[in-house]
This record gives structure tokens, sequence and C-alpha cells, in this order.
């Protein structure tokens, strides 16, 4: 009974865990931030442009340009421990608030799933720290 029981467990796992993440291909494009740590910030106008083939990420942090090379790290996380960006200054609060939060969840290491907040399908990128909802910019 015991060992039927452990492999229901890691079968429901598997399954989970195959619905709930986003495969590398689908996830290659624009996404625009909408919702960080619970909050509607998407007059931020943050995005990000994943290239996976590449392993590089770039995009808009709600102030500045920033780009980087994605790694994996020891926890089957990606992360972004060199990110580059521009130096401008940033328009009002929200925008600083939004650049420095997403800085922080880009170098800490990250996982993604896909998500659906207010009827819109995304993907959630979670950190330590942070949970940041992003939807595909080129679908409605």
């Amino acid at each position: 009974m015991f060992h039927k029981s452990l492999i229901l467990t890691a079968l429901l796992s598997s399954l989970l865990w195959s619905e709930s993440h986003i495969d590398k291909d689908d996830l290659n494009g624009n996404w625009h931030l909408r919702v960080m740590d619970g909050m509607e910030v998407r007059k931020a106008r943050a995005i990000l442009d994943f290239d996976m083939d590449k392993m590089i990420l770039s995009g808009f942090d709600a102030c500045n340009r920033i780009s980087g090379a994605l790694q994996k790290n020891s926890d089957n996380n990606m992360t972004t421990p060199m990110l580059i960006s521009t130096k401008m200054a940033c328009r009002n609060n929200i925008h600083n608030w939004v650049s420095k939060r997403l800085h922080i969840t880009l170098k800490e290491g990250f996982s993604i799933v896909e998500a659906k907040k207010y009827g819109i399908d995304g993907i959630t990128i979670k950190s330590p720290s942070h949970e940041l909802f992003f939807k595909r910019m080129d679908r409605d």
C-alpha cells in the first residue's frame, strides 16, 4: 500500500510540474509586467524579452533598458547575475519601485510558471522576495 501511494504521489507531482512550468519555446518573446507583489503596475511599462535559444534577457525595467545572460542555478531556477542597464532617471515613484524590485527578482534567482490573473493568461516569475505577473505582448 505504501509503495502504491508513493508512486501515485510521484506521478501527481510530475503532472503538476509539467502543467505549470512553461516550455522554453513558449517563453520566447516580449512580456509586459502587469502585477508586481499583488500591485497593478502595468502603467510602469516594464517589459522583458526572452531569447531562450541564446539564453539572453533584455527589455525595459520601467526606467532603463536592461539586458543580461540567463543562467540556470543549482535549484534549476534562472538568474541574471550580470544585468546591464542604462542609467536614466526614473520618471516617478512607481517607475522607481518597479525598477528596483525587477532587478532584485532577476538577480536573486527565479522560476517561471504559466499563470492566469484577472482572466488574463501569462507567466509568473517568482523569486524568494517577489512575484511578478506578465502578459505576452503579441497576444490579446
